[in-house]
């Protein structure tokens, strides 16, 4: 009864359409038709709300489908620029089988939690090569701590994960002057660092990154590139590590 009745609805609603397209079809409705055919699916639908929930769940999940197609072609499109970038720095083993690319900001919460995800995923497995990318999108003083570390970055790169750990896990609102307490305590003095920020006025790693985010399609932090395949949000290190496991066994994060 149930499937008979979405299938009567279903088909109503594409005659409904046609007439509404073709007025002067032979199957075209009048008005009182029209009114009775919404009644019928109005009333339906009151009686078996759960179909707007199954309605609404599918077009999430086609959404979804939508955005890692997406993804999956903007990886191809920008692979060198996502997993080869010189203004990245890489954590891990540099040889790694499978790469993670964590796009991060210094001031998200999801990121600051999930730099013990980073840190488990590196201690638990020796062969992943864990590539860092700076995205500031959450305003002024995400952009000021980003010139810091840019300018860090440059100066000392060997000393770039200490200076992440730090910055990313301290309690403070990361921006310029937490930062420079940051890179001056690992031993960037102050001078070099805004000597080098103001070689850099076009910042072509955080224009790189934006557009990398937009191709993708990410729009919040903290997101991955697993592999070849993109994965949203602050997922924790037990999926990362499935996905890992995953990519190792078949070439995809779900085998």
């Amino acid at each position: 009864m149930a499937f008979n009745a979405r299938k009567i609805i279903a088909t109503t609603l594409i005659l409904f359409s046609a007439s509404t397209v073709l007025p002067n079809a032979s199957y075209a409705l009048d008005e009182k038709q029209k009114q009775e055919i919404g009644d019928f699916i109005k009333e339906y639908l009151v009686a078996n709300p759960e179909i707007l929930l199954e309605a609404q769940k599918a077009l999430k999940q086609k959404q979804a489908d939508e955005q890692l197609a997406q993804a999956q072609a903007a990886i191809t499109k920008n692979d060198n620029d996502i997993f080869q970038s010189p203004y990245d720095v890489t954590l891990g083993n540099p040889n790694g089988d499978v790469t993670i690319v964590e796009f991060y900001d210094y001031n998200c919460g999801y990121c600051k939690r999930a730099l013990s995800d980073m840190e488990t995923i590196l201690k638990n497995d020796k062969n992943v090569r864990f590539v860092l990318k700076e995205l500031p999108i959450l305003g002024p003083d995400s952009m000021a701590a980003h010139k810091v570390s840019t300018a860090f970055r440059a100066i000392a790169p060997e000393k770039y994960g200490e200076f992440h750990r730090t910055l990313l896990g301290g309690e403070d609102r990361a921006n310029e002057e937490t930062a420079m307490a940051v890179a001056t305590k690992l031993g960037v003095s102050e001078a070099d660092l805004r000597k080098k920020m103001a070689e850099n006025t076009q910042d072509d790693a955080v224009k790189l990154v934006y557009t990398l985010a937009n191709d993708l399609g990410i729009t919040g932090t903290p997101s991955y590139i697993v592999g070849k395949e993109a994965v949203y949000g602050a997922v924790g290190a037990e999926e990362i590590e499935n996905k890992v496991t995953n990519v190792r066994t078949c070439g995809k994060t779900v085998c």
